[in-house]
Formats: C-alpha cells, sequence, structure tokens
C-alpha cells in the first residue's frame, strides 16, 4: 500500500557531546519516558514530527480498522504541508518484534537513531498494546483478515479504538466522509516494511526487552523474520 510517496524529511539536531548523548535524545523523540521494571517497558509510546522506517514481523489485532485521511507536516524550512496517509487502528494488539530507526543529521553528518522492542522469538508475539495508531506514508506485508469484514466503508464510520468505559469511540481515526475504509474483527499483519508519519502507542505498551542504539550513516532495520505458530489472545 502507498498512500503517500513524499520523501521523508530529515531532522536536525545541534551536537555538541560525545556519541552517547544521542541515547537519551532518542528516548526523547520516541516519548519513552523511564519506566523501565522486570526488564519489561510499561509506557505509552509516540512519534511525531518526522517520518519513522520501522519493521516488524507481525502485528495482530482485534477490531482493526483503516482509512484514508490527510495528515499535517512541517518540511525541513518550516514551511506548513499535508501528506495523504493510511491511518490503521487496533484496539487490542500484539507485535511481535519492533525495530524504529529515524535518521538525524548531527553537525553536517548523517545518523541513525534505532529502538529495538522484543525477544527475537519469531513465534512469541511478546509486545502488548492497546488503542494502537499508525499513520501509514507506505508499508509492504501480507494483510490477513478475518471475522465480520468491511470493504470500501465510509472512512468517517470505521470503529475501532475504545474509550475508557470500554465502549467504541465514534470515527476515532478521524477520516472525512467519502474516503475509503476498512473494517475487520480480527487482522493480522505480517512482515511489514514500512514508514510512518505518526506511530501511536498511548495505552499499555509491555516488551520483555529494549535496545537503543546510535549508528553512523543511514542504516535500516534487519528485515523482518516470517512470524511462527499463532498469536495468542490480546
Amino acid at each position: 500500500m502507498s498512500p503517500g510517496s513524499h520523501p521523508a524529511p530529515e531532522g536536525r539536531t545541534h551536537w555538541r557531546r560525545s556519541l552517547a548523548v544521542a541515547v537519551p535524545a532518542l528516548l526523547a523523540a520516541a516519548g519513552l519516558g523511564t519506566a523501565m521494571a522486570g526488564g519489561a517497558l510499561a509506557v505509552g509510546l509516540r512519534i511525531q514530527d518526522r517520518p519513522v522506517d520501522f519493521t516488524t514481523s507481525s502485528l495482530y489485532g482485534t477490531q482493526y480498522g483503516a482509512a484514508v485521511v490527510d495528515q499535517e507536516v512541517v518540511r525541513p524550512d518550516g514551511s506548513g504541508a499535508t501528506v495523504r496517509v493510511l491511518r490503521m487502528g487496533f484496539a487490542d494488539g500484539m507485535l511481535n518484534g519492533l525495530c524504529l530507526s529515524q535518521r538525524q543529521t548531527i553537525a553536517g553528518a548523517t545518523y541513525t537513531l534505532m529502538l529495538t522492542l522484543g525477544d527475537d522469538n519469531p513465534g512469541s508475539w511478546e509486545i502488548r498494546t492497546k488503542n494502537t495508531v499508525l499513520d501509514l506514508r507506505n508499508a509492504t506485508g501480507v494483510l490477513d483478515m478475518d471475522g465480520i469484514v468491511d470493504l470500501n466503508v465510509n472512512g468517517a464510520d470505521v470503529k475501532t479504538v475504545k474509550d475508557a468505559s470500554g465502549a467504541y469511540v465514534a470515527n476515532p481515526l478521524n477520516s472525512p466522509q467519502h474516503r475509503f475504509g476498512i473494517q475487520a474483527r480480527y487482522a493480522k499483519f505480517d512482515r511489514i516494511v514500512g514508514t510512518a508519519q505518526d506511530f501511536q502507542i498511548p495505552g499499555l505498551l509491555t516488551a520483555p526487552k529494549l535496545k537503543l542504539s546510535v549508528k553512523p550513516g543511514t542504516v535500516a532495520c534487519p528485515a523482518p523474520p516470517a512470524p511462527t505458530g499463532t498469536p495468542g489472545t490480546p
């Protein structure tokens, strides 16, 4: 799927200290906070402002919805623009490993800030999420849907995320009328390689392993392995 084909702008960061300074910079960019306990990360994750490349072996969830929306962006020169994206949401989800990479220009040199989550087991679906929302500029993978599946539903009528009481939120993806939409009771998206304009997991994010790294040059996340087995109940 290729909802937008605009090139991803690179962010610029002033670099005055050693390379190790980029580790807290990545924490700030990803909105991870510092809540770590028992080897698990349990906070919200949100990445905005600049596109982020990502890969995952598998994304599985219940109450899957997707719709085409226009996302406001800021160009490197500070001017505003819009990019058309496919906004995907899950009420309850599971990820089978996750890698995020984002380029930064530091003192004229390009570095890649990389975050990986998961236990490296392609059969575990170890990352549990709630109310996950992805704004995809482009993505490739294998999407399977099951249960009650509606294709070409009006985007404004897609219901996927829930409020604190467990009720479905009306038009949670903020898609306008007369835009393409998809809705399914279950969805499984395997071997995803893509670029997200906005990446939101506002609820609980539980992962057994977190790794932060800074690499010189432009470095892509490793190709995701094919998942094995079947996911459990989110």
